[in-house]
């Protein structure tokens, strides 16, 4: 292992920030753009360990949290948040670039809130008689006594599980659990565990931690109420839930629209109100009896489809005037972009937590005829490398076709779901 001092050039997706020496590529951790930093390096590594900053950066700060660099969940804690939000919308534009081969519009929209307390949903980690979660890039737990991008209610609830771990009642094969909370309640599921979990444990945590519920979480959007039991997918930024729907849901209003990933209907129910007919596809079976039951309560005529996206998207044969998607990490990926093209809707907005599955997706959607109208950057997770886009499509004039697209199916990026997240990736930039 060598010790080497290096020139930071730019932040990459993943955190890090990008050196090289002699002509390859190093990444570092907690760096910014344009400082000078010393790092501990393997021969052939591509990841260094930073050792100090040796000159810091415009946009320094001092990180909130005690935990910050030791713990693996931010990365962004020593970076002033207006710089934050620049970098992330140039690593949003270079991902694109690389991952996609297309260019992001002229402007690309920032929509922000507060960068501290805004999560509602937390995973923690137990071992040894500790609570907490892993370090970067490992199983290594650090343990935490407070989460200060996570909500008031969560931190208060991770202080009643660390009181009860001291008990011997505690259950030690429970390994990794998840809080969600209205900032009322409280919902606990368990994520791994040796074995399972007693009902005197859940009733002792309705003794031991305020607001827990042992049922449904009831979250309020506006004038809904949304039913989200465990296991059922809800967005994590408490701040900015409206603030999304009404990016993603701009200008939209017609006779048909369709609502895939749908979740337990954060974007269905309004959708409703807009249209007058809304389909909402959704494969888990509990996120969409929650949404059946959601859209039942607000009065609001959904049809919901408990099925994969794909399966469903294969049996239409006439295309809606507006879908919204919604996708996880892996993003629509090749068949559902397929199928998009084939049925052609007018307007078609994406709402992605991956840039590179994005830029991939965008790709083909563009390769196949449509035309990027409109991005805007939602930061959903502040502080740390994580970036949320919402991008509106319309058909270009001069539209392509499927062909087009199978063209562009051929090429590798397409297939890649961690194209720049991986290392090797983020390695070429």
């Amino acid at each position: 292992m060598t010790t080497e001092l290096i020139t930071i050039e730019k932040l990459v997706y993943g955190g890090a920030g990008l050196a090289r020496i002699g002509g390859r590529v190093v990444l570092a951790p907690f760096v910014l753009p344009g400082e000078t930093a010393r790092v501990r390096l393997e021969e052939q590594a591509l990841e260094a360990q930073l050792e100090e900053v040796v000159t810091p950066g415009a946009g320094r700060t001092e990180p909130l949290c005690p935990f910050f660099t030791r713990c693996g969940g931010c990365h962004y804690q020593h970076a002033a948040y207006e710089l934050e939000l620049e970098q992330k919308r140039a690593i949003l534009r270079e991902v694109l670039r690389r991952v996609g081969k297309l260019e992001a519009p002229e402007e690309i929209h920032v929509i922000s809130g507060a960068p501290f307390e805004y999560r509602n949903r937390a995973q923690l980690h137990v071992a040894g008689g500790e609570i907490g979660y892993f370090a970067h890039g490992s199983r290594r737990l650090v343990a935490v006594d407070q989460c200060p991008i996570s909500s008031p209610k969560i931190n208060q609830a991770l202080g009643a599980l660390r009181e009860m771990l001291a008990d011997r009642r505690f259950p030690r094969f429970l390994r990794s659990l998840e809080l969600f909370t209205n900032e009322a309640e409280v919902q606990l599921n368990v994520l791994e565990t040796g074995q399972p979990v007693a009902r005197r444990f859940f009733d002792w945590c309705l003794e031991r931690v305020p607001g827990f519920t042992g049922g449904a979480i009831e979250y309020p959007v506006r004038q809904d109420l949304y039913r989200v039991r465990h296991r059922s997918f809800f967005q994590v930024n408490r701040f900015l839930i409206e603030q999304m729907v009404d990016c993603a849901l701009e200008g939209a209003g017609g006779e048909t629209a369709l609502d895939l990933y749908a979740g337990v209907g954060v974007f269905s129910l309004p959708l409703a109100r807009r249209f007058a007919a809304v389909t909402a596809v959704e494969s888990s079976a509990s996120a969409a009896d929650d949404l059946e039951f959601n859209a039942a309560r607000a009065g609001c005529a959904v049809s919901v489809r408990q099925q994969a996206v794909e399966a469903y998207l294969e049996s239409l044969e006439k295309a809606p005037d507006f879908v919204l998607a919604d996708p996880p990490r892996a993003g629509l990926g090749k068949t559902a972009v397929r199928e998009l093209l084939r049925l052609r809707p007018a307007r078609l907005v994406v709402v992605a937590c991956d840039p590179a599955t994005l830029a991939r997706d965008l790709g083909a959607l563009t390769a196949g005829g449509y035309a990027i109208e409109r991005m805007t950057l939602i930061d959903l997770f502040p502080r740390t490398f994580h970036i949320e886009t919402v991008v509106g499509l319309g058909l270009a004039d001069d539209a392509g076709d499927l062909a087009a697209f199978e063209d562009r199916a051929s090429e590798p990026n397409l297939d890649l779901e961690t194209a720049v997240r991986d290392l090797g990736e983020r390695g070429k930039l």
